[in-house]
């Protein structure tokens, strides 16, 4: 797995490398911010993930999920805050995402 120092250089290169659909957390499932198209757990694999820690501010305590889609139609990226930031998520999105914790 590739490393980086900044969440910036991550998302710069996954971008290069075709992640370019940009997902946010709605409890229970991951949106497309473009298109609305929505991706429940059993929708999605992540292939990659990086954690970044603040060295200052918790506030950039966040993990960025590598995402693409079951049916190979979109690849993007997640990035999610951890810690007393967190979204609330149901437990199928919570099991989802931390096992590539």
């Amino acid at each position: 797995m590739l490393s980086y120092d900044t969440l910036t250089e991550a998302l710069t290169d996954l971008k290069k490398r075709g992640f370019t659909t940009d997902f946010n957390i709605s409890f229970e499932h991951i949106k497309c911010s473009d298109t609305g198209k929505q991706l429940y757990p059993q929708d999605f694999e992540i292939v990659e993930h990086y954690r970044f820690e603040g060295n200052t501010d918790p506030g950039d305590e966040s993990v960025v999920y590598a995402i693409h889609s079951i049916d190979g139609s979109m690849k993007g990226t997640l990035v999610s805050a951890y810690g007393m930031y967190s979204e609330a998520m149901s437990e199928d999105m919570i099991k989802k995402l931390a096992v590539h914790e």
